[in-house]
């Protein structure tokens, strides 16, 4: 189906507003479907969660090769306009959430906060053993017994996130024996007495690779953004280690500082 005002691909009659007729000396006329489509975007005529037209329509309206075409909407997804679902076609994106680093809520919290729905899938929860980097992290002798629970998370339906989140036996005994499709943060609270007092967060930009991307439905090497936090309780303990890759387009950073 073709978002409203978009003109049909399929139609045999040109217009001003047919995506444009390639150059093929032009080794650059990828970008002229690129601007094609983020152009409509921007004026409204294809919106968040729209479906764009397929590949071979596209191809169909603007004489331009298949290739070109790919090349196209391949630029418009590493900029974030754009991404794709399985064997569904192209989709506008949706607008990113805004996340503060230096402010302590919990991912179901901002995202409800900003208007969306936010849910948890766990993809898998089990005991490990303290490696060397680990055991830095948790001040705990290599060996000693933690607990690793990978989870996904979405907003409105759409995967965003993959997580890898590491809290310490010894302080959540029998741990695994909840859901973890609700707050961790909670049942650490509730269940064991465990607040945070402070995170220490670091971020940096990434390709996604082979098994965030498999878990996130995204083409490997895509860039993504990577998530590390270390939350602290009163004592100084850690309560959590929790490794996060973000799809590059779910996420804006958005720090509020007042100058004293």
């Amino acid at each position: 189906m073709i978002p409203p005002n978009l003109p049909d691909p399929m139609s045999r009659s040109a217009s001003q507003t047919d995506p444009p007729r390639a150059d093929p000396t032009d080794g650059l006329h990828y970008l002229g479907m690129r601007d094609y489509i983020a152009g409509r975007i921007a004026a409204g005529a294809l919106k968040a969660g729209d479906r764009l037209p397929s590949e071979r329509q596209l191809q169909t309206a603007g004489g331009v090769a298949r290739g070109t075409i790919r090349q196209g909407l391949f630029q418009l997804e590493a900029e974030g306009v754009i991404y794709r679902r399985d064997r569904s076609g192209w989709y506008v994106s949706p607008p990113p959430v805004v996340y503060d680093p230096t402010r302590w809520e919990g991912f179901m919290s901002y995202v409800e906060a900003q208007g969306r729905e936010p849910s948890t899938e766990t993809l898998s929860a089990e005991s490990i053993v303290a490696d060397a980097m680990l055991a830095s992290v948790f001040g705990r002798p290599a060996g000693a017994p933690l607990y690793l629970i990978r989870r996904r998370r979405y907003i409105d339906g759409r995967a965003v996130l993959v997580e890898r989140i590491v809290v310490d036996a010894a302080l959540a005994p029998d741990l695994l024996r909840f859901s973890f499709d609700q707050s961790l943060t909670s049942i650490l609270r509730q269940a064991y007495g465990l607040s945070v007092s402070r995170n220490q967060v670091t971020m940096q930009p990434c390709a996604l690779t082979r098994e965030e991307a498999e878990a996130l439905k995204v083409k490997s090497g895509l860039p993504g953004l990577s998530v590390v936090r270390t939350s602290f309780d009163a004592q100084g303990r850690v309560v959590e280690y929790d490794h996060e890759f973000w799809r590059h387009d779910a996420l804006r950073i958005s720090v509020d500082i007042r100058v004293r």
